[in-house]
């Protein structure tokens, strides 16, 4: 096998012994490390202490069900990325719907082809570890990420702002599985049922931490992209907004340009496009009354120390 796949850890869950020998044995070759759990139950417990690569779950378990497990393994951020490949006898479209349904990325019917099954891991592992990549670049960017459902679960996170969701749960939440103070969570729930706008003014958004939350969009079904930020960037970019009637966007522009960053790094740390910024900077030019970013900068800056 190649990169992608070794020094991989799979947790294989499965109570059947002979399949549990039979894909150790394979994993082991392909120089995997392997845990393994006999029930969904221990296989939460192994994947609260030890975050696997990869999780190969068979559908159908005694007590708690494969699809069961998964739906709560993936409830937690740490696991959200983890690639689940369902393993079963069961053939019929409805079961394979719920795998999908439940989390999973792949399904594969027993007997297990383990050729078959080797490729399918190094395809997925290769795909979560893009996925990874891309959530890091963007951390290290500055962007404190998140995604939530519309019950305000987190669907995923940066690798920072899960350090920050994973500290006490801010007063007036919902339950200890939202992070959101209840006014937001009332508030993306109006939007998910079409009785506010996206556009409609998001509730007070101080946040624990010296961070401000701030609504990004929807970008899947029910599923809502969140930043925290830091409240002093939030604080400039919400004056410039106001005192030079900037859209929200343009205000965040103009106020990583005052601090003197390049139209590359304002399109990384806000995940735009460089085309994207030049276009926003047109607009911030014409509202402003100016004709270049180092007059933009200038007048930022003088509009800033005015009202320090």
């Amino acid at each position: 096998m190649t990169d992608e796949t070794t020094s991989s850890v799979v947790l294989v869950v499965d109570d059947s012994p002979d399949t549990l020998r039979m894909l150790t044995d394979a994993l082991d070759a392909a120089s995997m490390t392997v845990m393994v759990a006999l029930d969904g139950t221990s296989a939460m417990r192994i994947a609260q202490r030890i975050t696997p690569d990869m999780i190969l779950l068979d559908a159908v378990m005694p007590g708690l069900d494969g699809f069961e497990t998964c739906r709560r393994l993936k409830r937690d951020p740490r696991l959200a990325d983890v690639p689940v490949i369902f393993m079963t006898g069961l053939t019929e479209t409805e079961h394979i719907v719920r795998g999908l349904e439940a989390g999973g990325v792949d399904y594969v019917t027993k007997p297990i082809v383990v050729a078959e099954m080797l490729a399918r891991i190094k395809v997925h592992l290769t795909n979560a570890r893009l996925t990874q990549s891309a959530r890091a670049a963007l951390d290290v960017s500055g962007r404190y990420l998140f995604a939530v459902d519309r019950n305000g679960a987190v669907v995923w996170s940066t690798p920072q702002a899960q350090k920050l969701l994973a500290g006490e749960t801010p007063s007036g939440t919902s339950d200890a599985a939202s992070p959101l103070p209840v006014p937001w969570l009332q508030w993306l729930r109006h939007i998910a049922s079409g009785r506010a706008g996206a556009d409609t003014a998001s509730p007070a958004a101080a946040y624990r931490g010296g961070f401000q939350l701030q609504y990004l969009g929807m970008f899947r079904t029910n599923e809502f992209l969140l930043q925290l930020t830091p409240e002093a960037v939030a604080e400039i970019t919400t004056n410039f907004s106001k005192k030079f009637g900037l859209t929200p966007r343009e205000g965040e522009v103009l106020s990583w340009l005052s601090k003197g960053k390049t139209n590359r790094d304002i399109a990384q740390i806000l995940g735009l496009s460089p085309r994207t910024v030049d276009k926003h900077l047109e607009q911030i030019y014409a509202k402003l009354g100016v004709e270049n970013r180092t007059a933009a900068v200038a007048f930022a800056s003088d509009a800033h120390q005015r009202r320090g």
